[in-house]
């Protein structure tokens, strides 16, 4: 069996000598029966402190004074999460009033010094899904070489009181280790709903409060840009949206836009592609967001003519596709939100 540390300390608790460990769980636990993914609770030492049991063997066993247990820390906290963005602003089509609002964001992280307390230190992207703000944020990290850390929103949410908003600082000051770095928190309304509709995300009411605090600068985080992102800023919490100094909108790409990104991904499509009229192609996916148009489009049609055995795409096949989902546009099923 196997016991990752997940629970409620400010201050986990080291398993430093596995075999007093050992010990220690088989006294505590004797007569206990183990389930897989099911958790084991310490009494004694660290009282409601949660063990997981990642494997019984054999299956659903009673723990007794000679059950041989095996502990692995789990490598699961977000503030682990880091890397070097490879993608390219050039890779951002579009966009021209967020990529220039974001040029201050490029100063600051290329020499966070000179900004002092007037740092651009919370900022807030949103719009439509799929137009691009993640890639923003990667590509505002690959021009100014300096790591981000990226999340989804959901990661931060714990299983027991207290662990979401010890993910929080964590995150925090793994990101100030780095500095200049930035922190991309994916999904934002996912934590941080109006309170009115928190009926619907569950209490989560501690990570809201730990990321007030780190965004209000209570603790300095020198050269860390934390940038949000959702797509429903109107349902996130007042006091969430009124820590983002700057507030960037993305909006759906226009016909120019549409066609620069079919021409842009068509090259990169494995099959040769055929008698295709990107400006054309451009009319038909009106009111589609860049990934709707790679995703739902161009590789629809890509994976369509792999199940016909095509060994070549026709501009037909895109346009079939376009057509289609506009069909189904009008009647409401793509658009539909479902809560």
């Amino acid at each position: 069996m196997g016991y990752p540390l997940s629970g409620i300390l400010d201050d986990e608790p080291q398993v430093e000598d596995t075999v007093v460990f050992e010990y220690y769980a088989r006294q505590q636990w004797n007569g206990y029966i183990a389930h897989k993914d099911e958790y084991l609770f310490d009494q004694r030492m660290y009282p409601d402190y949660a063990y997981k049991v990642i494997n019984v063997e054999p299956p659903d066993s009673i723990i007794g004074l000679q059950t041989s247990i095996i502990v692995e820390e789990m490598d699961n906290n977000v503030s682990d999460l880091e890397f070097t963005s490879d993608v390219s602003i050039d890779n951002v089509i579009g966009q021209e009033t967020a990529r220039r609002k974001c040029r201050l964001i490029e100063k600051f992280l290329e020499n966070p010094e000179q900004f002092g307390k007037w740092a651009p230190r919370n900022i807030l992207f949103f719009g439509p899904s799929g137009t691009g703000k993640t890639m923003l944020a990667k590509a505002l990290a690959s021009k100014t070489e300096v790591p981000i850390i990226p999340v989804k929103a959901t990661q931060l949410i714990g299983e027991y009181v207290g662990e979401g908003a010890r993910q929080i600082h964590q995150l925090f000051d793994r990101a100030e280790e780095m500095a200049p770095c930035i922190i991309f928190i994916d999904e934002l309304d996912a934590i941080a709903l109006d309170r009115r509709n928190q009926e619907l995300r569950g209490d989560v009411a501690e990570i809201v409060n730990a990321l007030l605090t780190e965004m209000d600068g209570i603790a300095e985080r020198s050269g860390v840009c934390t940038i949000g992102a959702t797509n429903r800023v109107e349902s996130l919490d007042t006091a969430v949206r009124s820590r983002f100094e700057e507030e960037i909108e993305f909006v759906l790409p226009d016909e120019d836009e549409r066609r620069r990104i079919i021409e842009s991904n068509i090259k990169t499509i494995p099959l040769p592609v055929e008698d295709i009229d990107p400006s054309r192609l451009a009319k038909l996916t009106s009111g589609l967001s860049g990934r709707d148009i790679v995703e739902k489009v161009l590789k629809t049609a890509l994976h369509q003519a792999i199940i016909d055995d095509k060994d070549k795409i026709i501009g037909q096949h895109f346009e079939d596709v376009a057509l289609k989902i506009q069909k189904n546009n009008n009647s409401g099923i793509v658009n539909g939100m479902y809560i």
